[in-house]
């Protein structure tokens, strides 16, 4: 459980924001409209009206006593640049700014913010991805071209486990995990037998992984 606060309730900080809650944080929610406020109140710990550029409504929240600070501005680029950098100099600890624009981001980074993300951009890029390929439920995107996908076995692998496919050399490809159903079997045995129904966590290089994603 962290301690996090939350300036700027649009879509996403509001969706973040219930999120977050689902999983245990105590959450702090700031934005200049009440009526954004009101809907989320049954999920945070506190709740306060006020605009962020001003340093005063900053220094009254005791932003350094929070163990992550997202800002959440994203229709009012030169807003979340104040915002950042003032949370950066009243000792922010950690600073999470969403950006819409690489050249924003670089902004972002250079005047206080420790981690920038693209909610837009990445969950486009998840989309496209999903809807481009086969069978594929889900797509994480790591450094140096790997990635993980979450996807359905082929046909060919289906009653065969990945010791009799000699998967790992085959397809220089490893599987970190099953599901089946409601269960999540981490690092599989071997032996495993893949199953019509499973979904198999799949980790690799992406040059790797378009020759099973693009399969059928």
């Amino acid at each position: 459980m962290k301690s996090i606060l939350i300036i700027g309730l649009g879509r996403f900080g509001t969706h973040l924001c219930m999120n977050l809650s689902k999983l245990n944080n105590e959450i702090m929610i700031v934005d200049e409209c009440e009526e954004r406020l009101e809907d989320l109140l049954p999920y945070v710990t506190s709740a306060k009206i006020g605009d962020c550029t001003n340093i005063k409504v900053l220094e009254s929240l005791g932003v350094s006593n929070f163990d992550l600070c997202i800002v959440c501005i994203g229709n009012n680029f030169q807003n979340s640049l104040e915002v950042t950098s003032l949370l950066k100099d009243l000792g922010a600890k950690h600073i999470v700014s969403k950006a819409n624009r690489d050249i924003h981001a670089k902004f972002l980074l250079r005047n206080g913010a420790d981690e920038v993300i693209f909610p837009d951009r990445d969950i486009a890029e998840k989309l496209a991805v999903s809807l481009s390929a086969d069978e594929v439920f889900d797509y994480i995107n790591l450094a140096d071209g790997y990635s993980i996908y979450e996807i359905a076995p082929l046909a060919e692998w289906i009653g065969k486990s990945a010791r009799s496919l000699n998967f790992r050399t085959k397809y220089n490809l490893s599987i970190i995990g099953i599901k089946h159903g409601t269960s999540t079997q981490i690092l599989p045995d071997a032996d495993y037998v893949f199953g019509k129904e499973d979904h198999l966590m799949v980790l690799g290089h992406q040059r790797d992984m378009d020759k099973i994603i693009h399969h059928k």
